[in-house]
């Protein structure tokens, strides 16, 4: 009889398990216990980054109108003006009657006429008439670029300079150049000057609206770089549901603390500080 109650009280001791379901143990089991509210939430709140960036409208401001100041200067001071003027020639020429056969042919020729602006002999005529003797060919070659537009029979050439006499100069030389080396070396009809380069008054390559407007635009993504940072690295808890989202445990109660009252406690204790000290 002892025997039979003591075998009953050690089955009543073991746990059920539930048919076909093996038991939970070691970390399974202790992942299995543990509070689900307790697990950090790594969503980021989006309307509280939008408080965080409405709270740090100074610290924006301040990027927004350093960075603009910064661009400005920048263009002004670092950045080397260039120039650009262009000159252009009609490569049909005006010595025979002109017909269609001169405009057809004149159309097939575009690329030799194009490539004629890479002959070395071109670029030291040039570099003659203007007396550029510290410009080398590669230098000359790379201060012009040379555009036929679709369907014309005409040549852009424009030069580019730091100075803007320089530019018009080049331009319109490298006009009359080639046009006397292919009349002469290509056995064609010399093509004609429709328009002569006027010295540049702006340079092209600087806006300073541009500019400022540009790191302006930066100043700000910096700044909201940073306060998102701020954002994801400050793990004080501020409020009841950050209890809850770091700890998992349920909030009872919420005790307000007033700032005056908070003040006067303060104001109150270093007055009894400084009447001990006397």
């Amino acid at each position: 009889m002892a025997e039979e109650t003591r075998r009953r009280r050690q089955q009543e001791a073991v746990p059920e398990e539930t048919p076909g379901k093996p038991p939970v143990q070691g970390a399974a089991a202790q992942k299995a216990n543990q509070n689900p509210a307790a697990e950090t939430d790594t969503t980021i709140d989006l309307m509280e980054y939008v408080y965080r960036l409405l709270a740090n409208w100074k610290l924006i401001l301040l990027f927004a109108v350093a960075f603009g100041i910064f661009g400005h200067f920048y263009g002004v001071h670092e950045v080397t003006p260039l120039y650009r003027a262009t000159s252009t020639i009609y490569v049909v020429g005006t010595d025979n009657a002109l017909n269609f056969s001169n405009i057809q042919l004149g159309s097939y020729m575009m690329s030799d006429y194009i490539k004629v602006f890479d002959i070395w002999e071109v670029h030291e005529k040039v570099r003659q008439e203007l007396n550029l003797e510290g410009y080398s060919y590669g230098a000359l070659r790379g201060m012009i670029s040379v555009k036929n537009d679709d369907g014309t029979r005409m040549l852009d050439i424009t030069a580019v300079s730091p100075e803007p006499q320089i530019a018009a100069d080049v331009a319109n030389a490298y006009a009359r150049v080639v046009s006397d080396y292919i009349a002469d070396t290509m056995r064609m009809d010399k093509p004609s000057i429709m328009s002569v380069a006027l010295v540049p008054t702006n340079p092209f390559n600087i806006s300073y609206t541009s500019n400022t407007m540009k790191f302006l635009l930066i100043g700000i993504a910096a700044s909201f770089a940073i306060v998102f940072i701020q954002m994801l690295l400050d793990d004080k808890i501020k409020t009841a549901e950050d209890v809850t989202r770091y700890t998992g445990l349920t909030n009872l109660a919420v005790v307000p603390i007033e700032e005056d009252l908070r003040k006067r406690g303060l104001a109150g204790r270093k007055k009894a500080k400084g009447n001990e000290a006397e």
